[in-house]
Parts: structure tokens; sequence; C-alpha cells
């Protein structure tokens, strides 16, 4: 028992240690303010800390990543906007060119980093206070619904998905309670540690939806500067130094890095999962606390970074298995994600991947646990066990389940929905997480090792010591991987090549060269090159034919892949803007050796052909750099293709296409050119693309409504049934009657002259399916049809006003 007046000294000195870490703004006063939280903690119990906690650690999460605290130092709710946190400030002495000329100045940078870094660190002694704070459970935080991601907030506005939620996302698991001073309204009440975690997670979401504000001013590092983006890129960046030197710079990133190396187990995950392997039950004394606290971090991650704004956030299986509908796709429609969350995915990615070596090296037959859960599953089934099935799916001793949907996803999203008109940057970055991930045997783990030397941590328990011993090269050892993330190296090649086509024009040398390491990926080994063949061979071959070849052992994995591509691409296809060739069979196949308008190879020829354009357009002192990265380009695709990507016109020398400009590539072509003459639409030649003699917008209109007539009228399937080729007759029932009067003789006539049309539509639908034909008004859009319809019409308007 805490006698009252040491009580009220301990209240009254939190108070006051509130105000100096509110007031601490240059460098000198946080460490003094960081200097005087840790003498505090260490002075006083776990009991005693209450009103540390109650009153000094909200304004400290303020001060730290730089909320905006208009509030008293009791609020335990930041504001929205981050600015001149003690984080920011360290980025910007960091920044600053007395800091790189001037030793003292680095000095002091030095110590202001160590100092924050310190006080935060999972061995300092805030987190030390935290963890018994949290044992004790004397202090619980509501964390403000407006800062979760988004589908959590939508989630929480109705009672009935509210109950659910809890079973649905681990993450919220006994966390989601009944407001006491609403009652009808639901929040999300925390621990310590969960509470500082959670803002942990959302500093860099809210300072990326707050980029480019006036409001706020968060100084950044030369290494975010829009014109190096390309530099951040995995292969493109010629200087690799300059990776590791970011990632050990920035203190947001070591954070990160630190509480990953000391919360979420890799190579050790065994330890805190000792009947992994058997079907005993846990016993009741086994202390799960660690690896609940791992599943808290990664999945606190995962939903703050990766899912977020995604309209479809859980697996489809998962949510029909619960009855949940998620109506988000109205409201947050094609949002891409947050922007500016690149290097902290990057770092978050290769460190849960580094789990794959491991798991690589058990076998390559890991891929059994990537079956989805939810999937094919007939009669009744028990929700629970579908949940347990698909949340324990880590226990196999990797994390690479838990990110892959999201992942996939929050990569295809940034694709997707990356606006025309603004930069590509968040792409890029999107982009370097994707073709890491690609490429985990390769990872350079070198650069964990030295934030490990950095930070005096240990590098013996961590798996850098496996992937050193391991070979820089797919292996066979590898296969599982691949096949369960094989989307990654198949559909979502095809989606970014629909980028590539959408942003070619915004910089054609850096498109090129993203396109061509992906495709340098494909192609770094024949074992993989073939492994990804043979699986799209199998993927689109009969069952009967695959059982039978050679290639039968990769049909357990199909229906997998199946179920993958419906799951993780649902909802997201290329708009009609984008250029459609992905539209019509979004998340029914796999197009990348395919053949005809849709695919690989020919979007692959077409982009090869823009791209010589566009390069030679820029006529810069790059030229004969850029053109000779495309012929490499060239070559790497005829290797994946098994021949020739390119094949010049019969007659026609190969170096044509150099000596023609932009403009004549690209001008349309009308029946009277010569040279369109001999160009053939091979795709659905009602929405062929506009030509010189059509309106756009009147084609355009004309093609939707003979869309939805086809639609209508069952046109766009061909009828091959002879069911119509019998005779009809009509059966009377009753005797004989005769028709008189007028009123029902023409009622006879009427009846027999709408059965004659209903007839005649019926037979001419008829006739248009078992033929293929269907309706098409584009014809109309001419414009020698308008010109004469508005003709016409001008003439019997002045035909009626000079008749008055």
């Amino acid at each position: 028992m805490i006698p009252h007046s040491y009580a009220t000294d301990t209240q009254t000195k939190s108070t006051e240690l509130a105000s100096t870490v509110a007031a601490a703004v240059s460098p000198a006063q946080i460490a003094s303010a960081c200097a005087a939280v840790e003498s505090f903690l260490r002075k006083h119990t776990p009991d005693q800390q209450r009103w540390f906690f109650s009153i000094t650690f909200p304004t400290l999460i303020c001060r730290v990543f730089g909320f905006d605290d208009s509030s008293p130092p009791s609020a335990a709710v930041p504001k929205r906007h981050p600015s001149n946190g003690w984080i920011d400030v360290a980025a910007s002495e960091n920044d600053s060119e007395l800091a790189i000329c001037d030793i003292s100045a680095s000095e002091k940078y030095l110590e202001l980093v160590g100092r924050i870094f310190s006080l935060l660190s999972p061995n300092g002694v805030l987190l030390s206070s935290i963890s018994g704070i949290d044992r004790l459970s004397l202090v619980k935080y509501v964390f403000p619904t407006e800062r979760l991601p988004e589908w959590v907030r939508y989630m929480l506005q109705k009672e009935q998905d509210c109950r659910v939620l809890t079973d649905l996302c681990p993450l919220f698991k006994n966390r989601i309670k009944e407001d006491s001073i609403k009652g009808s309204s639901y929040q999300v009440q925390l621990n310590v540690f969960e509470y500082y975690l959670f803002w942990f997670a959302y500093y860099p979401v809210c300072r990326g939806n707050s980029e480019g504000s006036e409001t706020v001013k968060v100084q950044r590092t030369k290494k975010f500067r829009l014109e190096n983006w390309s530099y951040s890129i995995p292969g493109l960046s010629s200087t690799k130094r300059e990776t590791e030197k970011k990632t050990e710079g920035n203190l947001y990133i070591r954070l990160l890095y630190v509480y990953l190396h000391s919360f979420v187990p890799i190579q050790d995950l065994n330890v805190h999962q000792p009947y992994r392997s058997s079907l005993l039950h846990y016993s009741p004394g086994y202390d799960s606390s660690a690896l609940e606290r791992a599943e808290f971090v990664v999945n606190t991650m995962i939903h703050f970074w990766l899912v977020d704004n995604d309209f479809s956030p859980l697996a489809v299986g998962l949510s029909i298995a619960f009855g949940v509908t998620f109506p988000f796709r109205s409201v947050l429609g094609e949002t891409p994600p947050t922007s500016g969350l690149g290097d902290m995915i990057n770092v978050f990615v290769k460190y849960l991947n580094m789990s794959s070596p491991v798991t690589a090296m058990e076998g390559p037959n890991q891929i059994e646990y990537v079956r989805s859960p939810g999937w094919g599953v007939s009669g009744s089934f028990d929700a629970v066990k579908l949940r347990d099935a698909a949340l324990g799916a880590h226990s196999i001793g990797t994390w690479n389940l838990l990110i892959q949907r999201p992942l996939y996803r929050f990569v295809l999203r940034t694709f997707l929905f990356c606006p025309v008109e603004t930069s590509i940057k968040n792409a890029s970055q999107a982009f370097s997480v994707w073709v890491n991930y690609m490429e985990p045997w390769s990872s350079d783990f070198e650069e964990f090792a030295d934030l490990n030397e950095t930070l005096g941590l240990p590098t013996g328990s961590s798996a850098i010591s496996v992937s050193k011993s391991s070979s820089p090269r797919y292996s066979s050892s590898w296969q599982g991987f691949v096949l369960a993330n094989y989307l990654f190296y198949s559909s979502l090649v095809m989606h970014f090549i629909g980028f590539a086509h959408k942003f070619l024009h915004t910089d054609a040398e850096v498109i090129v060269q993203m396109l061509a390491k992906v495709i340098n990926i494909l192609t770094s080994n024949i074992e993989l090159m073939d492994l990804i063949k043979n699986v799209d061979t199998v993927f689109h071959s009969k069952a009967a034919e695959s059982s039978k070849s050679v290639l039968s052992q990769f049909n357990r994995y199909i229906p997998t892949i199946r179920q993958q591509l419906q799951d993780w691409e649902d909802g997201l296809c290329e708009s009609d803007a984008d250029g459609s060739f992905l539209h019509e069979n979004w998340n029914k196949d796999l197009r990348l050796f395919a053949d005809g308008e849709d695919g690989g190879q020919h979007l692959l020829q077409l982009f090869l052909l823009r791209a010589e354009s566009e390069l030679q357009s820029i006529s810069g002192n790059n030229l004969s750099q850029n053109l000779q990265c495309l012929d490499s380009l060239k070559s790497q695709l005829s290797r994946l293709f098994g021949g020739p990507i390119t094949k010049p016109s019969p007659g026609t020398p190969q170096s044509r296409h150099h000596l023609q400009s932009r403009d004549e590539i690209f001008k349309p072509r009308s029946f009277g050119n010569q040279i369109g003459s001999e160009i053939k639409y091979k795709g659905d030649w009602m929405k062929r693309p506009f030509s010189n003699d059509e309106i756009a917008w009147l084609a355009s209109f004309l093609v939707n409504i003979s869309g939805r007539l086809n639609e209508k009228l069952g046109l766009n399937r061909v009828d091959c049934s002879q069911a119509g080729t019998g005779l009809s007759y009509v059966d009377v029932q009753g005797g004989m009657s005769s028709v008189c009067g007028p009123m029902e003789t023409l009622k006879v006539v009427l009846c027999s002259l709408i059965s004659w049309t209903m007839w005649l539509v019926e037979t001419g639908v008829c006739f248009m399916r078992t033929h293929g034909l269907r309706v098409n008004l584009r014809m109309l859009a001419s414009k020698k049809i308008v010109v004469m319809v508005l003709a016409v019409a001008t003439f019997n308007l002045l035909k009626r006003a000079l008749a008055m």
C-alpha cells in the first residue's frame, strides 16, 4: 500500500516531468528530457509508476513521434499530424550540412540519436517498466478509433461486425470492448506495450497521409528526395552501400529492426512451439506469451502498413465462413496504399523472410501448408477451426503465410491505383519490396549484420548465419517457396507489364530498367525458369492430360494456385482506362505465357516497340546505353519465351523501326492508308481502337449500349443447341369456339401480330447466337453518318421554318 503523501508526490513529479517532455524541442532539451524520464523510472517501482503512465507517457508519445498535442499533458489521445517530433529532429540533424562537415555537430547528432534510442530500445528502462506495468495490469488505454486501419474503422461502426472482428482478426482478439460511457459503441482497449506499438506503427502512416500538407513540416533526409527515387530499387543503383547507410542512419528503421529482432523469433521459433510437429496439445503450464507477443507485433505491422485501406482486408474464404461481407469497395474505391512506407515494409518483409532459408533447408515440400482454408469446403464446417487453421498456419516455422496475401495486394494495388498525373515514387518503393521478396536466396543479410554490430546485438541466433552458409542463387531447396508464392512470379508480372505500359511516358529509361530487373529474376536460373513455365503448362492443361504427363507432380499445387488467384486478386483488375487487356479475365487465368492479344508475349512485344520509340524521342546522351539495355531485355525475353520476341515483317529491314519517328508509329490508321491496310486487328472488333473517321465519345457510348444489349439478349455466347429447329405448335384446350364481334376480331389480330413479332425477334436472336453474331451500333458513330443525320435534321428544320 502506497502512502497517500507519497502517491501525491509521485503524481506531482509525473506532471512536472510531462511539462519537461512537452517543452523539449532542441537537441539539448531532448537529451535532458530522456535522462529525466530514465531517472524517474529507475527510482520508482512498477506500482509507483502508475502516475507516470497515466500522465507523462501520452505526452512522451506525442513528443517522440511528433504528434501535435495542443491539449493538456494529461490528454491520452495524440493528434493526427506529426511535426517536429524527436525522431524528426534527429533526422533533420543528420540531414544538415553542419552535421556532415563539422565533427562536433556530428558528435552531438550521434549523442542525440543514442539518447533517444537508449530510451526506446527493448533493453531500455522504459520498455522494462512497461513490461512490469503490464504484468500487474495497472494501466489500460483506449486507442483512438480514427487512427485505426480504415477497414477496422468501418467494422467498428456496426455491433454485429464488432462481435465477429475478434474471431476474424487475431490482432483484436480480446481487445474490442464496449464503451462504458456511450454503451452502444465499441472501442479498442490496449495495455501499455500494445498502445505504444500501435502508435509506433501509425507514425509512418500518419507521415505518409500528411505528406505535402502545409500544416505538417516533416524534415526529410536527402535520400528521400524525389529525384533520387530510382536509386532505392535493387539492381538499378550503382552504389549498394547507399541502402545500407540509409538503413543504419534512420532512427525509426533502427528501432523497427531492433523491435523485430527482440520480439519476433525467426530461427528459434521451435523453442516457442515445442509441440508443433506432434498431435499433443500444449500443457496448461506452457507460457505462450512470447509467441503471442510476436504475433501481435507482426499483425500490427501487417494491418497498419499492408492492409489499412484495402477493401478486401481478409481472405475471402474466411469471410464467407463467418458470414461477413465488406462493403468497402464503394467507400474506398481505387485508393492506393499509403505513400512513404516502402523503406519500413522492405525491412519488415526482409526480416520475416529470414525464416525462409530455414524452411527451405527443411525440404522443398513445405508447400503443403499453403492450402487456403475456406476453399473447396463441402457441407457444414466449423468456422472456428477454419479460423485457427488460417491464423495458426505459421506454426510450420515461417511467417511467410501471414504476409503473402497482404503483401501481394499491397504491391498490386500500388501498381493499379497509382494516379497517372503523379510521380511513381511510391510505385518504385512497392517494386523494390516485390523484387526483394521474389529473391529471398539473394537477399543481402549483411545489411542486418552491420546493423546488429552497430546496435550491439548478437547475430548467432538469427538467420543471418543460415543465409551466409546458403548459396545466393536459386536451388531446388527453394522450390516450395516459389510454389507457395507462384503468383508473385506469374500473375503479378502481368500486372506490372500493364503498369509499365501505363507509365512508360513518364520515364522510359527507368521503366525499361524495372521491367528488365523482373525478367532477369525469372531467367536468372534455368531451374527457376523451367519451374515457372512447367507450372503454367500444368495450370492450362486438362486434368486427363496433366495426369499422364511427366509434370504430374505439380498437379496437387494447381488447386491452391487457382484459389490464391481468386482470393488475392479479389476485386482488383485493370480498368478500361488502363488498357483493359486483363479486364475481362482479371482473376480467372494466368496469361504470362498465353498466346493472343492479352498474352504476355504480345504485350511485351508492344512494350518493346513503344519503349524503343520513347527512348529515341528523348535523344539524350544515354541513348546508346538505353538501346543497349533494351537489346539486353530482348535477349532475356527471347530466353524466357524460347524464341525471338520480335519478328520483323518479311522483306522489311529490322532497322526500319529505328528510322521511324514516334508520331509516325502511333498515328491513327485509316482504310485509305497503305501502311494501315497491312495491319489486322485480332481482338474484339467492336472494341478496336478509335479511328480518325469516328467520333470517339459517341463510339464509346454506342459500344456500351451494344454491350448491354448483347448481354441482355445472351449474344455473348454461342448457342450450339438445335432446340429451335423443330416445329412449334399450340395445344388448344377445350372445344372449338368461334370469333364474333369487331372487338374480339381486333384482339385476335393484335395478338397474332404481337406473337408473330415476338417469334420473329426470337428467331433472329437464335440465328445470331448460332452464327456468333452480335449487336454493333458503333457504325452509327461514323462521321459521315453523323453529318448526314445532322444535314437531314437541319434541312427539315429549315423547311418547317420557311413553311411557317
